[in-house]
């Protein structure tokens, strides 16, 4: 039996209800990896609006089932921030999409570069970028929890 995913990247305000699953996610998995934090109040929703930022959510069959986001972060340079895969739906490569999508679209928006970060606690996050070109500006053989936050840059050009 073949299942089929009907997939449709969208481009979203950041008070779009189709961001819940996401927000709502990611807020219980920083809750439960760290504890009581400001995660995702670090920044103003407006950074993430456009024409120098966006969220980006995967669609499948009517469910949201992956996204980011990306803000600017200087002239050339992008940050994506909030990138997730919904539980259900991890192990299918969703991941690596949304990674794609939001490279083309920063790099169509103008941006030449992409930063993130992320915390000592993720470590499928980390394997995600390594495994998409990002080049880790820390140890990586130290221990993640001496590092504190790990940052990865990639050039989009």
């Amino acid at each position: 039996m073949t299942i089929e995913h009907a997939q449709e990247f969208r481009l979203v305000a950041p008070g779009d209800a189709a961001l819940r699953p996401l927000l709502d996610d990611l807020a219980i998995e920083y809750h439960r990896r760290y504890g009581a934090n400001n995660e995702l109040a670090r920044f103003p929703e407006s950074d993430f609006a456009p024409p120098d930022g966006g969220f980006l959510i995967l669609v499948e069959n009517g469910e949201t089932t992956a996204g980011g986001a990306f803000r600017r972060y200087d002239a050339t340079t992008a940050e994506l921030k909030r990138i997730w895969t919904h539980p259900g739906h991890r192990r299918r490569g969703l991941g690596r999409l949304v990674m794609r999508e939001l490279e083309r679209e920063t790099a169509g928006r103008g941006y030449l570069r992409v930063v993130l970060t992320t915390g000592p606690r993720q470590p499928e996050a980390t394997a995600l970028y390594l495994a998409t070109g990002y080049r880790p500006l820390y140890d990586v053989t130290a221990d993640p929890e001496t590092v504190g936050e790990h940052s990865f840059e990639k050039s989009l050009v």
